[in-house]
C-alpha cells in the first residue's frame, strides 16, 4: 500500500547532470511504490539530451522558467514559459534549451528512470573528482540499463 511521503529540499537527492545542470530527485520509486519518479531540472543555455526514447515510462515535462525547443518524432514545437507536454513510451524525443537558465520539471510513470540518471550523474552529496562529465558511454550504459533507447545525438 503506498503512503504519503514528504520530501523537503534538503532531503532532496541533488545529481549533477548534463553541462554542469542539476537534477533534483524530488520523488523516486521507493518513495512512491514505484508509481512515479519527480524530479527538477536546472539547467543552461544549450543544454541538450540524445535523441532517445523511453521504453518503460511515460513522461511529461513542465517548463517552469526559460525556453526550449522540443522534438518528438519527427515533429518539432517550442516549448515556452509554463508550458506542459506529454510523452508517451516508445517515440523518440529530446529537446534543447534556447533561454539563458532553465527550470523543468519532469514527471514519468512508472517509476525507475530515476536509476538511469543516478548511475550516469553524480550525486553532489560526494565529492567530484576531477574533471568529471557525463560521458557519452555511461549515459548509454545507463539508458540501457533502464529501458532507455539513444537514437541518436543531441538536436
Amino acid at each position: 500500500m503506498s503512503m504519503a511521503h514528504l520530501a523537503q529540499p534538503e532531503q532532496q537527492q541533488q545529481l549533477e547532470w548534463l553541462d554542469g545542470g542539476t537534477l533534483a530527485i524530488l520523488l523516486d520509486g521507493e518513495a512512491t511504490d514505484g508509481q512515479l519518479t519527480v524530479g527538477r531540472f536546472d539547467v543552461s543555455e544549450g543544454e541538450a539530451p540524445p535523441f532517445h526514447m523511453h521504453t518503460r515510462e511515460d513522461e511529461v515535462f513542465m517548463l517552469i522558467k526559460g525556453s526550449a525547443l522540443l522534438w518528438y518524432g519527427d515533429q518539432e514545437m517550442q516549448l515556452s514559459e509554463g508550458g506542459i507536454v506529454y510523452l508517451p513510451r516508445n517515440v523518440p524525443h529530446g529537446y534543447r534549451i534556447t533561454s539563458k537558465k532553465a527550470d523543468l520539471l519532469m514527471i514519468c510513470t512508472p517509476a525507475g528512470i530515476e536509476g538511469m540518471f543516478r548511475h550516469a550523474g553524480r550525486d553532489k552529496a560526494t565529492m567530484r573528482p576531477d574533471g568529471f562529465e557525463i560521458r557519452l558511454d555511461r549515459m548509454a550504459e545507463a539508458a540501457e540499463i533502464f529501458g532507455n533507447v539513444i537514437v541518436g545525438p543531441p538536436r
